[in-house]
């Protein structure tokens, strides 16, 4: 299994916001296609497929891999879960 995370970034790039979570079978693209079509037309312009099974850890992915690097943050409003940044 992995896990879809959807969301915004705001427009000074400064913050990442998860608006949604999904578990979808590994690479299933047409999933992902379903779920992320509705949300970029609804506003969203990120999505990313991690291949763990837990939100916490796609959250902490998330955060690694696309904010850390940039002082940018991850706001989770979906579970509400907050990366560890140190």
């Amino acid at each position: 299994m992995s896990t879809v995370l959807i969301g915004c970034w705001s427009q000074d790039r400064a913050t990442l916001t998860l608006t949604a979570s999904h578990q979808v079978d590994d690479g299933d693209q047409a999933a992902i296609d379903a779920l992320t079509r509705p949300a970029f037309r609804a506003g969203a312009n990120w999505a990313c497929e991690f291949d763990v099974d837990v939100h916490r850890r796609a959250v902490q992915r998330a955060y690694e891999e696309f904010a850390r690097d940039d002082d940018a943050w991850v706001d989770d409003t979906d579970e509400h879960v907050e990366p560890v940044t140190s």
